[in-house]
This record gives C-alpha cells, sequence and structure tokens, in this order.
C-alpha cells in the first residue's frame, strides 16, 4: 500500500475530511482519534490514507442523511480495505467497536487468494462476514455456531447462513458494505444504552462521536509482516520500559491460516523477537514513539502493522496508567522539559492518590467478591474473621492479621480497630464512626455491607451467595472498590518514591488554601507530619480516653456524685491528658494544634453486657444493680442530640478544666524543648454566644492558674466548631468571642438533613439512583443546603471579626469538590484525615491552577 495522496480524492468539507496537516480539524468536533492521527500526519509519520466523519455527519447518518459514499469509498486506491474505528473527544467514554476488513467481497476474495492463498484470504473474509453479521446487519451470532469447516468451505457455509438468516446475499458492493457500517456505528452511539453507559463515565447528554475510516494494511506477505502495540513505559509501574506486544503472521503464503504467532518487542532468550526479525522496523518504532512523546506531550502507544518489512502507523493513544504510573508519567514528562510543572499537576487525578497510600488487590488478581457495601476508607487487607475488639486484640498479639466485623462500631470498639488489619460493619455511611476512624488510621473499611448477614451471636458472615464464613475463615476487604473477597488474593504495595514527592512539592507552590489533618493521637499526628499537613485542625481528645489504663478512671468519673470526687478520677487523667498533648506538640514542631474538647455523652463510656456491668461493679465496689441502674438512668432517647459536647463542659465543668489545664501545662512542657506553642482550644457543639462566654472564662481562668504556677506566660487561641445550624446563623454573636470558627460538616450534615449518619447508608444508594440526592451528602458537601449554612456563618462571622479564620473540619475537607466551594468562600484551610492529606493538597493546587488560567471553578 501507499500513503501518497489518494488518485481520487473525495471533496473535503468540514463533516467529511481527508486527514492532511491542514485539515479544519479539532477534537470538540471530529474526536481525539481523528485529531491525533492529524498531529501524527504533520510529524510525517506513516500513517495510511484516512478519511474524517465530524459529530454532526455522525449524527446526521443516525438520523438517515448520509454523506457521499461512493465519494468517500473512491478517495482510496480501488480495491483497499477499509476499517472505520470510533473517535470520541474522551476515549473514556467509550464507543462502538472498531470494524475490519470492508470492502472484502467476492471478487476480493480472488485478488488476495493469488497474492496471499486461498486460505488465508478466506479467513479474512469469513471474519468479515462473520463481524458484518453480528453488529451490522444484528443477526443471531448463534447462526454461525455449526460451522466447522475451515478455508473455502467454511465461507461459502457462512454465506449461505447469512443469506437464509437475512434473506438477502451478502452485500458486494464496498459502497453499500461501508454505508451500512456507519450507519449502525452512528445509531449504536445514538442509542439509550450507551449514552447511560457514557453519562455514567462522565460525558455530557449531548456527547458526539466521530469516524475514521482507514486504508488497512493488511500485515500478510512473504517477508516479515505482522501488527502489534508498543510503548516506552510500562502501564502500572511508570517506568521506562518497552512493553506492548507483536504478533507475527509472516514468512508464507498461508500465514493466516496457520495462525498468529505472538512474539517479544526486545531480545529475550525466551524466543524470537520483532527486535531480531526487524531490526530497523524495530528501531523506527522506538524512535516514532519517543518523537511522538516529546511532540503530543504524553506518553503514547503506537498501534502498528509490518507489511514485507514496511511499517504502518495506524493509530496512536494515551497509554493506559495506573495511579502510580500517572504520576510518574507526568513527573518524568515535566522533569524532561515537555510540559510544564503546572500540567503534570493537571494530569493527575486526586483521587487516585489514595491508591498510592494504601495496600491494593492486584489489577490482574482473581476476585471472589461475596459481599458489596460502601468504600469507607481506601486500601486493601487480608486477616481472619473476628466478631469483637477483644478478639482483634488476642488476634494482634499472636501477631495473626484478623479483619474486625461489626454491625456497626462504637467508641469502645477503637481498640479493636487499632488490632485490626480492616473493618466491615453492616450499618453505616461515609461518616460513620468506623468509617471516619479508618480513614483516621488508614485503615481499608467497607461499611453499609446490608446484603450480607451477620450472625454475631453464633459468629457467622453469610455472603450474598449463601456461602458461610466462620471465625477464623480468611477474607479480604477491598475499601477501595467497597468489595469484600473470599481468601488471598495478590496484593500490591504502596509507593510514595521521588516522584510523588516532587508532585506534592509543586502542589503546595500552587495552592493557596492551607491543608491541616485530623489526628487524634501521636501516630495520627506522625502520619500527618509524613504527609506535610499544615498543623492539626482537629484533634478528638475524647478517643484518648478509651484506653483501658484510663478507662477505669474515667468512669470513676461518671460515676461520682460531687464536684470534689469528679476531679479525684480526674486528677488521675490529668498527668495522661497532659503526656499525650505534649507529644502531639512535638510532633508537630511548632505547628498549629486545635485540640477539641470533651464532646460525646458520657453514656459512650459506660458497659452496656452483663459482664461488663459486673466487672464495672467490681472495680468501683459497688453492687451490680445500682451500677445497672445508674448506667440505665445515664440513657438519652437522643444521644446525639443529647448532653454532649459544650452543655457536658457547661453542666460538668470539671472535665473541661482538666483538658485545659492539660492543654496549658503540656504548652509548657513542649515550648521548653522547640519553638514556641500556641495551642488552639475548640469548643464542639456550640449553639448560643452564651456557652462560648461562659467556657471562656472557665478557660481564661484555667490558664492564668496555670502561669501562676509555673511562672511562665503562654498564649493560646479559643475557638468554636460551628456543627449546629444555629451557630452558622448566629456566628456574628459567636465570632464576637471566638479566635476562629471551623465548621464540623459532618454534624451539621445530620442536622440539616436530619438523617443519621450511621443509619443513611441503609438508603442512601437508593435516593442518589433515583436522583433524590445527586451524591451521598455524607461524601461530598452539599453546597445548596449545608453550603448555604457555611456561607452564612463565613459571612456573618467575619461581619464580626475581621480576622477570624474560618476553617472546615469534617471529612469533606479531603473532598476535591468540597475544597473548591471552601476556597470560594476564601476559608483559611481544610483539615482531613491523614491519608486524605494528599488528596487534598493536590485538588487544592489545581483549584488554584485553574483559576489563574481563567477557567471557571
Amino acid at each position: 500500500m501507499t500513503h501518497a495522496a489518494p488518485q481520487k480524492p473525495a471533496e473535503d468539507s468540514r463533516d467529511v475530511t481527508v486527514i492532511t496537516s491542514t485539515s479544519p480539524m479539532a477534537s470538540s468536533s471530529h474526536g481525539g482519534r481523528a485529531k491525533c492521527l492529524q498531529r501524527l500526519v504533520r510529524l510525517e509519520l506513516p500513517v495510511p490514507h484516512t478519511v474524517a466523519l465530524s459529530f454532526d455527519a455522525v449524527h446526521g447518518i443516525a438520523a438517515g442523511n448520509l454523506p457521499d459514499v461512493e465519494a468517500l469509498v473512491d478517495s482510496f486506491p480501488n480495491g483497499a480495505l477499509l476499517c472505520v474505528r470510533p473517535s470520541s473527544e474522551d476515549p473514556d467514554w467509550g464507543g462502538p467497536g472498531a470494524m475490519l476488513n470492508i470492502g472484502m467481497n467476492d471478487a476480493r476474495f480472488v485478488e488476495l487468494s493469488d497474492r496471499i492463498g486461498a486460505e488465508a484470504a478466506a479467513l479474512l473474509y469469513l471474519r468479515f462476514v462473520q463481524g458484518y453479521a453480528i453488529h451490522v446487519a444484528r443477526l443471531d451470532p448463534d447462526m454461525f455456531d455449526d460451522i466447522e469447516e475451515a478455508g473455502h468451505e467454511g465461507l461459502s457455509a457462512a454465506l449461505a447462513a447469512y443469506e437464509e438468516e437475512a434473506e438477502e446475499p451478502f452485500p458486494q458492493d464496498p459502497a453499500t458494505q461501508l454505508r451500512e457500517v456507519l450507519r449502525s456505528m452512528a445509531r449504536a452511539w445514538e442509542g439509550t444504552t450507551a449514552r447511560l453507559l457514557r453519562q455514567a463515565r462522565g460525558a455530557p447528554t449531548d456527547a458526539g462521536l466521530g469516524l475514521v475510516v482507514q486504508q488497512m494494511a493488511l500485515g500478510v506477505g512473504q517477508g516479515e509482516c505482522g501488527s502489534g502495540v508498543l510503548q516506552l513505559v510500562d502501564s502500572v509501574t511508570g517506568l521506562r520500559q518497552i512493553t506492548g506486544r507483536y504478533l507475527s503472521q509472516s514468512q508464507g503464503r498461508e500465514a493466516l491460516e496457520r495462525g498468529c504467532q505472538s512474539l517479544y518487542l526486545t531480545r529475550d532468550p525466551r524466543g524470537p523477537s520483532l527486535e531480531e526479525l526487524a531490526p530497523e522496523a524495530f528501531e523506527a518504532l522506538k524512535a516514532h514513539a519517543e518523537l511522538m512523546r516529546r511532540k503530543l506531550r504524553a506518553e503514547m502507544q503506537i498501534e502498528f502493522t509490518l507489511e514485507n518489512g514496511r511499517l504502518h502507523i495506524l493509530d496512536g493513544v494515551r497509554v493506559d496508567r495506573s495511579p502510580r504510573a500517572a504520576v510518574r508519567i507526568a513527573v518524568r514528562l515535566a522533569e524532561d522539559g515537555i510540559i510544564p510543572p503546572q500540567e503534570a499537576l493537571m494530569r493527575v487525578d486526586p483521587h487516585s492518590l489514595s491508591e498510592l497510600l494504601h495496600r491494593q488487590v492486584a489489577p490482574d488478581a482473581r476476585r471472589d467478591v461475596i459481599g458489596q457495601g460502601i468504600a469507607a476508607s481506601p486500601g486493601a487487607a487480608t486477616g481472619k474473621i473476628v466478631f469483637s475488639a477483644a478478639e482483634a486484640q488476642a488476634s494482634a498479639a499472636r501477631d495473626e492479621a484478623c479483619i474486625l466485623v461489626r454491625r456497626e462500631t462504637a467508641p469502645e470498639d477503637i481498640r479493636g480497630m487499632h488490632a485490626a488489619v480492616a473493618v466491615l460493619t453492616e450499618r453505616g455511611g461515609m461518616t460513620s464512626h468506623a468509617a471516619v476512624i479508618g480513614r483516621g488510621l488508614g485503615l481499608p473499611c467497607v461499611v453499609g455491607a446490608a446484603r450480607m448477614k451477620f450472625g454475631l451471636k453464633r459468629k457467622i458472615l453469610v455472603a450474598e451467595d449463601g456461602r458461610t464464613f466462620r471465625e477464623g475463615d480468611v477474607i479480604t476487604i477491598d475499601g477501595t472498590r467497597g468489595q469484600i473477597l473470599a481468601g488471598a488474593p495478590r496484593m500490591i504495595e504502596p509507593v510514595l518514591d521521588d516522584s510523588f514527592q516532587t508532585l506534592m512539592g509543586w502542589a503546595d507552590e500552587a495552592r493557596d488554601i492551607g491543608v491541616r489533618a485530623n489526628a487524634d493521637t501521636p501516630a495520627d499526628a506522625a502520619t500527618a507530619r509524613n504527609f506535610a499537613a499544615q498543623g492539626i485542625g482537629l484533634c478528638r481528645t475524647e478517643h484518648m480516653f478509651f484506653e483501658e489504663d484510663r478507662l477505669t478512671s474515667m468512669r470513676e468519673m461518671i460515676f461520682a456524685d460531687s464536684p470534689k470526687d469528679r476531679e479525684a478520677a480526674l486528677a488521675v487523667l490529668l498527668p495522661m491528658q497532659r503526656t499525650d498533648f505534649t507529644e502531639l506538640f512535638r510532633i508537630m514542631e511548632g505547628l498549629p494544634v486545635c485540640i477539641r474538647l470533651f464532646d460525646p455523652p458520657l453514656h459512650e463510656f459506660l458497659p452496656t453486657s452483663r459482664a461488663g456491668l459486673r466487672d464495672l461493679a467490681e472495680a468501683l465496689d459497688l453492687p451490680v444493680s445500682d451500677v445497672t441502674r445508674r448506667v440505665e438512668a445515664m440513657g438519652e432517647y437522643n444521644p446525639m442530640l443529647g448532653m454532649r459536647g459544650v452543655r457536658l463542659g457547661i453542666t460538668v465543668p470539671e472535665i473541661y478544666d482538666m483538658q485545659a489545664r492539660a492543654i496549658f501545662e503540656a504548652t509548657l512542657d513542649a515550648s521548653r524543648d522547640g519553638a514556641p506553642v500556641v495551642p488552639e482550644i475548640m469548643l464542639p457543639l456550640v449553639s448560643a454566644k452564651r456557652e462560648v462566654e461562659i467556657l471562656r472564662a472557665r478557660i481564661d481562668a484555667v490558664a492564668a492558674s496555670v502561669r501562676a504556677e509555673r511562672d511562665a506566660d503562654f498564649d493560646y487561641r479559643l475557638g468554636v466548631m460551628a456543627e449546629t445550624p444555629r451557630a452558622c446563623l448566629r456566628a456574628d454573636e459567636i465570632a464576637q468571642h471566638a479566635n476562629f470558627l471551623s465548621f464540623g460538616t459532618n454534624d451539621l450534615t445530620q442536622m440539616a438533613y436530619g438523617l443519621s449518619r450511621d443509619d443513611a447508608g441503609r438508603f442512601m444508594s437508593a435516593y442518589v439512583q433515583q436522583g433524590v440526592f445527586p451524591e451521598d451528602p455524607f461524601h461530598v458537601l452539599d453546597i445548596e443546603g449545608v453550603g448555604e449554612l457555611v456561607a452564612i456563618g463565613v459571612e456573618r462571622g467575619r461581619q464580626a471579626r475581621r480576622d477570624l479564620t474560618v476553617s472546615i473540619c469534617g471529612e469533606h475537607g479531603g473532598n476535591p469538590e468540597s475544597i473548591q466551594f471552601c476556597r470560594a468562600l476564601g476559608m483559611n484551610y481544610v483539615s482531613c484525615s491523614p491519608f486524605r492529606v494528599p488528596v487534598a493538597r493536590l485538588a487544592a493546587a489545581q483549584l488554584a491552577i485553574r483559576d489563574r488560567l481563567g477557567e471557571n471553578v
């Protein structure tokens, strides 16, 4: 075949266009494949003659308005076989499959039989008849099942079957064949199923499809012939490595009937390679790939054909890439000067970074899926099933990996979650206890797996398909996909190499909003520091009281009958809290640390089982009946809206007094060894300014006492966690007594919607699928409802206090879509789980870059 201008060029228009270096063509009108082929032509690569049909042309074809197909066929050399491929604006949107060997008919079969042999020609013709019948004529594929003969006999049987089923002979006119192929592909794109599928991949409703019609290079002949793909990088690792495949069809007239031989691209002791069989073509391919990389500014995969040693470039597409490969490729392109660092940042999906930070199930691993839930915390882990926190701790003591399986987790399960390698719950959503703690610990977690049966008493887990798993059986939790798998599939380890660090450094230079981490323990703080968080935006102190050596003192305080008794119990906890805070301050090395004072209702620290009540009675030296009665009396109808947060701080002030003292003493201790510490103290669940006034006065008094006792001075900042609608509406009053407002969007979403975040998982999927909510509001911030409350709070708070620091510390803080909203409001920073800090850093950088480029965000 020749790549010279066709003998009978069709009249070019914007709808049906011969691809030349100067053709009017764009991805937005002809699709990405057509535009890429034009770029290859401009690079003077050996691209076969190709004609592009625009989105408008294809839309017209679907409506019955076909172009001059005879003229289109005549634009190719006489007797050329053609292929048609889809060309959508974004390759991820998919499209109909390619159709090959158009133009194959009885006359062409005779010509090819003389050239490549009757059997090989018959096989080409047979493949075309079958493909045309199934995908164009829409005939039953089973019509070919009884054809067992090969070669000419098989071809004759297929043609006869087609004629019987279609009630007409197989079309012999190439123009007729092409016309029907174009019509079929256009209508397939416009169909309801195809439209819904591409919309699910992010395509707009009116997304268009282009088509490219290209002269085929058969890759069959006496010299080295074959076809394949080649790229210069590994799609999984992103490392420089020539990969791909080559199917040889060379050496003889009967190459096709012998079948393709899969060979290596580069020299390999295991067998022949393209590099050995056609060294000149191999070197040309490498040179073409490198040229495409530099001129098209991307790592490209080349689809090629060899015909008697002559190279033809059929297509070029961006290489598929895993998240880790995407980072390495983008950074290397920038370091080689091919793209600027800002563009490298824009080429990496922030959501995909989560896959770099955690172990993942290998892409090629077999998945025996036994259940599906909500992907609450990314990563994957394999372990033995356990059904309680105590069993998880026992497994960890034996150095056995375990999966903690619960209906839902509670604060008393935290020690078990620390001991487990993953968590699975029957109930819950994206902001349930298990989800929030799992993300904070970097623990793979699937919640809301309600279609599985959780038999905690009998210690069984029943899969969706009815299989039963018992305590000690091995399962795998894939928190990235929300799947539960049987057994132990192969894993790939996280990789945070130099490329990742380089990309994150560029992100920090570009972004214009701070990123802090929610960290409750020294381990969390160390993780946050490793991911370059700019401080701690939320330290939930209640988690510190669930350690075994503290729980008894906490329960003694709860059961105390007088302030003096409460102070005595809290005095035991004071040095422990002081040590906790001192370690946090030292790990963060002068970065801000925002500590939220005690928030949950006290009953969460009390046992509910008979055995637990008996142990507590023994520890407190009280009758079991007294303990049981006191525990029942502390129960609340709706504890999340009951005596918790500032309400507890005002009615049981000794708790906040102890915590404030521990913070201030830790401030002085940590400041002795390093940079001065200025702690931030946050009051939870505030609804009224008087709450802040009362507690500020008490905390100021504690600060004055510590200054006097230590004969040392220090500063601190007091703020409010705005997580009730009233706090947002009255932010102007509250801000007069606060240095900062941090919006706790988890509880704010609960209260705005009247939804329990722990129970919403039961119906949230149905609500999203039926369009009641566009997204789960606990996962993506509801801009219209909850967002309006936040906007009101920011505006009114800053009207009252211009220097008010404003932030968000709910789980939305790590969501790229929510960060966009926070930037628009002028927030100072966002705070999220430590393992989501890199996601937030990159998302914030991309938003800033788009702003600077003048795009709408």
